[in-house]
């Protein structure tokens, strides 16, 4: 179950016509987000913004032993959990922002990437970043649209 927060979002467009978009914060029973200082996701509109999500077992504030495959396995069973949780499947992805520890890595990352995406893949970017929470090897954040 979410614990949702609701806001409406102003967006000014050119001109002076004004809109409003429902946000919702939401946060899955037991996710470490509700513990910490941000969402799990945050839904705008039809968009989806997941958080950065790591290789930790729901509710755990540690990565899975195994180094980068069994982190990345975990890290996106995380993301889909995430989107499972709003009805939502990894189709629904159009954008992953991938961090990862080594860059060397990067070939084991995408092995498992591609068990979890299909063509026609997200759009990606991908880079090394020194010092990943928890000394995680891989943190995924992703974008997603609500299909109509």
């Amino acid at each position: 179950m979410h614990s949702k927060i609701k806001a409406v979002l102003l967006a000014v467009s050119i001109g002076t016509s004004v809109q409003a978009a429902e946000v919702s914060f939401l946060n899955s029973s037991g996710s470490l987000a509700a513990d910490l200082p941000f969402s799990e996701s945050v839904r705008v509109g039809d968009t989806i913004y997941l958080s950065g999500q790591l290789g930790t077992l729901p509710g755990e504030m540690s990565t899975v032993p195994g180094g980068i495959v069994a982190e990345s396995i975990q890290t996106l069973t995380n993301i889909r959990n995430t989107l499972a949780a709003q009805s939502l499947t990894m189709n629904d992805v159009v954008k992953c922002t991938v961090m990862l520890a080594d860059i060397s890595e990067w070939g084991a990352f995408n092995k498992v990437y591609t068990a979890f995406f299909s063509k026609p893949y997200p759009a990606r970017s991908a880079f090394a970043a020194s010092g990943l929470a928890l000394g995680a090897r891989v943190e995924v954040e992703c974008i997603a649209v609500v299909k109509s």
